[in-house]
């Protein structure tokens, strides 16, 4: 080849050399800077701010759980006194007050077939039908119901009652008592299923978690919570067999115990007064609803075994309950204003300044929206 023709040649592939290396410059900058443009996306989604702050009047007001019906949006409040108010949040409304659930601490949603059931502090439940709303029987289960949880497996409701220290078991369908499991604890608060058929309680007062089979209506296992005194708050990783336990004693923490054997793996500080617990399997998310704090605290869930702090936003003194809308990603507290009469009995293990009575048209559901 003439030297003139190679020199050529050599310049063209030396031309085009540069011109692949300025691409792909260019494309990885293009690449980098939509990462950082995502994480930068994905790190304000962190965080969320207060979109409504909702009072429903009524007298001095009691409140529990809250629930939540993601394809409508509705949100079921427990509020003992007045019932079960379910509130339209899409249309910022109240749409209906279940008849017959005076006293009700909780209202649990069973889709699957098209029922409700309350659990109401004189120990009987409302069963409603979930796409009209209206009541279809009041059940007597026992004395003191505290709350209510679904078991798909079994399609079976479990019903806590701390005051008769048992679990009563109803057939979701026909609402019938299929059975009864004594269990040894004053204060049995949240449980999870695990949907193969095993349900788990907080035993509060003994720092004890049950598994219980539903299936057989046995208790299989009891599990102490080291570095969690009182387990209030309570949610499931179903995928990955852990629970979350919302720890409310003097050093308040979430635990993350090994849903088969009982071992807790790992333990991340929270606020005071828990009372929620969240699990949000789609977005590998934990929130905690701390009431005496006034603050949900949200983790990131990093491996079975670790915890990583997401954010922590401030909410109002004694939202301590909370629910979720997986569809949304709205959180959904609610609270009152109280004052503490010191010549009437006081909750001191709930906080030595704990309200003892609310006022009057004061009771606010507060819903976050992701930022």
């Amino acid at each position: 080849m003439p030297p003139d023709t190679h020199a050529a040649c050599f310049g063209t592939a030396t031309g085009f050399a540069r011109h692949e290396i300025m691409r792909r410059f260019t494309l990885g900058a293009a690449l980098a800077v939509f990462a950082l443009a995502a994480a930068n996306v994905a790190h304000a989604r962190s965080g969320y701010r207060l979109e409504a702050a909702v009072t429903l009047n009524g007298p001095s007001p009691g409140w529990d759980y809250l629930s939540v019906d993601p394809t409508r949006d509705y949100v079921f409040i427990g509020r003992r006194k007045a019932g079960v108010t379910v509130y339209d949040a899409a249309g910022g409304r109240v749409v209906a007050t279940i008849e017959n659930s005076k006293d009700a601490n909780v209202a649990a949603l069973v889709p699957e077939v098209d029922r409700g059931f309350t659990a109401n502090e004189d120990g009987s439940t409302t069963v409603f039908q979930l796409s009209t709303l209206k009541t279809l029987d009041r059940v007597k289960l026992g004395e003191g119901a505290d709350a209510g949880f679904y078991e798909p497996m079994t399609g079976q409701m479990v019903f806590t009652l701390g005051d008769t220290h048992e679990l009563v078991f109803v057939a979701a369908r026909s609402a019938k008592i299929t059975g009864r499991l004594p269990i040894k604890a004053d204060e049995l608060e949240a449980a999870a299923a695990d949907g193969k058929g095993f349900i788990y309680v907080n035993e509060r007062d003994k720092d004890r978690v049950a598994k219980v089979d539903v299936r057989t209506r046995k208790l299989v296992a009891e599990w102490p919570t080291p570095g969690c005194r009182l387990p209030t708050g309570l949610a499931i990783d179903r995928a990955a067999g852990r629970l979350f336990l919302g720890c409310k004693g003097p050093h308040p923490v979430l635990a993350v115990m090994n849903a088969k054997t009982g071992r807790v793996v790992t333990t991340m500080e929270i606020g005071r007064g828990n009372d929620g617990v969240v699990f949000d399997p789609a977005g590998k998310r934990v929130f905690t609803s701390n009431g005496i704090d006034g603050n949900i605290v949200v983790f990131d869930v990093v491996g079975p075994d670790r915890l990583k702090l997401a954010s922590a936003f401030t909410t109002r003194p004694i939202a301590r309950t909370m629910a979720f809308n997986p569809t949304t990603g709205r959180i959904y507290t609610a609270t009152a204003e109280g004052v503490l009469d010191p010549t009437q009995p006081v909750n001191r293990r709930a906080g030595a300044f704990y309200p003892n009575r609310y006022l009057d048209d004061t009771f606010t559901l507060l819903i976050y929206a992701p930022e």
